[in-house]
């Protein structure tokens, strides 16, 4: 019977161990992304960005610059103020 108990008690943990682990990958902040420097496979794991957005954003940049700001963004055709908001705490200039 010590041997059932000790089994399930093991299993319990190591579910319960499971189920919490991804809580502390969730928890991990992620240093913003620098707009002017980011190559488009970077660019594209943006909220809102996919990789013809991040070919567009950086087309943008080398015909007209770099961006100074998260509104700067509206620039690039596909990208509204919804995009702008979502993105301004992700992104740095």
């Amino acid at each position: 019977m010590k041997g059932v108990t000790r089994n399930t008690l093991a299993v319990a943990l190591f579910t319960l161990l499971l189920g919490v682990a991804p809580l502390g990958a969730v928890a991990q902040e992620v240093a913003p992304i620098n707009v002017n420097t980011a190559d488009a496979e970077l660019l594209a794991e943006l909220p809102g960005i996919g990789p013809a957005k991040a070919a567009a954003i950086i087309e943008d940049r080398e015909a007209n610059g770099n961006f100074e700001s998260a509104e700067d963004l509206t620039r690039v055709s596909g990208i509204g103020p919804g995009t702008v908001a979502n993105l301004e705490d992700q992104v740095s200039f």
